[in-house]
C-alpha cells in the first residue's frame, strides 16, 4: 500500500512556474518577467527564447502577479447600453477578439440606460484597475466621461467629442448609409417615406434622425412629420410605432428604422395586420445584426460593422497606452446599405406601370 502511494506521488506532474520557463529558456527569472510583460528594452533574441519556452511548457502565467509587477492590469473595459439587443453581444465578441490579439482581457458592463448602473459600471472598472475603457453607450456617457477623466483612465467614446486628454471619439458616418437607403427607396418609386427613431434622449438617435431628414431633403422628398415616430430601439417599440402609422388615414409606403430590432418589430406588426413586406410596405433597418439576414423576408438594412467599432476602439486605446499620447485622432466608422428582400416598388407605382 505504501509503495502504491509513493508511485502515485511520483507520477504527479511537476508544477510549471516561472522558474521552469527561466530554466528552459536559459535566462533569469527577471528576464522572463520582463519579456512576458513586453518590456521593450528586453533583447529580442532573449524574448523569443522566453516565448518559445512558454509555448513548449504550456505555461499559464499568473495574470494578477504580472499586473502587480508591471503596474498594468492588461484589462480593457467595455461598457455597453444593453445586453438584450443582439448588436451588443456581437460587438462584445469582436471587441474581445481584438483585445486578446493584443494581449488584453476584457471586463464587460451594461448600463441599461440607467444613471445608477452607470455609476456601478464606472466603480467596477476602476476597482479592477482597467488600463482603458471603451464606452459604447451611444449618447449617455457624460457622467462616465467625468469619472474616468478624474482617474486619468484612457477612454474612447462613440458619437462624443471629448476635449480632455486621454480620450478619443469614434464618429459614425450615419449620413452615407442612410442616404443610400433613402435614394434606394426613391429609386424604387417611393415618395411617402416614414422613419421610426430611437429614443431621442440619445445622441445617436438624434444623429440618425437628423441624417434621415437631411437625406430626404437632398433627394427632393418632403418629410412628413407625422410619419416620423419616436421609438425605443426595441422590438416592442417597433411594433407599437408601426401600429400608430397603420392607424393613420394616409400611410407611408416605406419606413426606415433607427435600428434592426425596431424593424423586426415593424415586421411583426405588419404580419399581425395581414400585410406583407415588401408588397404592402418597404422596410429598411439599421445596424445589420446577424439576425437581420435570417428574418423572413431577409431585412434590407444599413450596416454599421461591429468589427470596425471594435478594431478602432481598441486601436485608439492602445495609442494612449503604448505611446502615452494624450490625444488620438478621431476615427470615422463607415456605414453602407445592404439590400436584401424587404424593399420593392410601392403599390401605386406597380398599378401605374400596369
Amino acid at each position: 500500500m505504501k509503495r502504491s502511494r509513493k508511485s502515485a506521488k511520483s507520477a504527479t506532474p511537476a508544477k510549471i512556474d516561472i522558474r521552469s520557463v527561466a530554466e528552459r529558456a536559459g535566462v533569469s527569472i527577471a528576464t522572463v518577467s520582463r519579456a512576458m510583460n513586453r518590456v521593450p528594452t528586453v533583447d529580442a533574441e532573449l524574448a523569443e527564447r522566453v516565448w518559445a519556452a512558454v509555448k513548449e511548457l504550456n505555461y499559464l502565467p499568473n495574470t494578477q502577479a504580472r499586473a502587480l509587477v508591471s503596474g498594468k492590469s492588461r484589462l480593457l473595459g467595455l461598457i455597453v447600453s444593453e445586453i438584450t439587443n443582439p448588436f451588443f453581444p456581437e460587438l462584445i465578441q469582436e471587441f474581445e477578439n481584438v483585445a486578446v490579439r493584443h494581449g488584453y482581457e476584457i471586463l464587460i458592463a451594461s448600463t441599461n440606460y440607467e444613471r445608477k448602473k452607470m455609476e456601478e459600471c464606472a466603480r467596477r472598472m476602476l476597482e479592477r484597475k482597467v488600463d482603458g475603457v471603451a464606452v459604447m453607450t451611444f449618447g449617455i456617457e457624460d457622467f462616465l466621461f467625468e469619472r474616468f477623466a478624474a482617474d486619468k483612465v484612457p477612454v474612447v467614446f462613440v458619437d462624443a467629442a471629448p476635449e480632455r486628454p486621454m480620450s478619443s471619439a469614434l464618429a459614425v458616418d450615419y449620413r452615407v448609409g442612410i442616404d443610400e437607403g433613402v435614394r434606394h427607396l426613391v429609386g424604387l418609386g417611393h415618395t411617402k417615406i416614414g422613419f421610426i427613431t430611437g429614443p431621442l434622449r440619445l445622441r445617436s438617435a438624434q444623429a440618425r434622425k437628423a441624417a434621415f431628414v437631411e437625406c430626404m431633403q437632398s433627394a427632393g422628398v418632403n418629410v412628413e412629420s407625422v410619419w416620423v415616430v419616436e421609438g425605443e430601439h426595441t422590438l416592442e417599440s417597433g411594433r407599437d410605432a408601426m401600429e400608430r402609422l397603420l392607424a393613420m388615414k394616409e400611410r407611408p409606403t416605406a419606413v426606415m428604422c433607427s435600428n434592426d430590432m425596431t424593424a423586426i418589430g415593424v415586421q411583426h406588426a405588419l404580419f399581425e395586420a395581414g400585410l406583407k413586406v415588401p408588397e404592402d410596405l418597404s422596410l429598411i433597418g439599421f445596424d445589420d445584426i446577424h439576425l437581420a439576414e435570417y428574418t423572413i423576408p431577409p431585412l434590407t438594412t444599413v450596416r454599421m460593422a461591429c468589427k470596425d467599432l471594435a478594431e478602432r476602439s481598441v486601436g485608439a486605446l492602445l495609442v494612449h497606452l503604448k505611446s502615452g499620447v494624450a490625444e488620438a485622432a478621431a476615427e470615422m466608422i463607415p456605414t453602407r446599405l445592404i439590400v436584401r428582400q424587404t424593399t420593392g416598388a410601392p403599390k401605386e407605382g406597380k398599378k401605374a406601370r400596369r
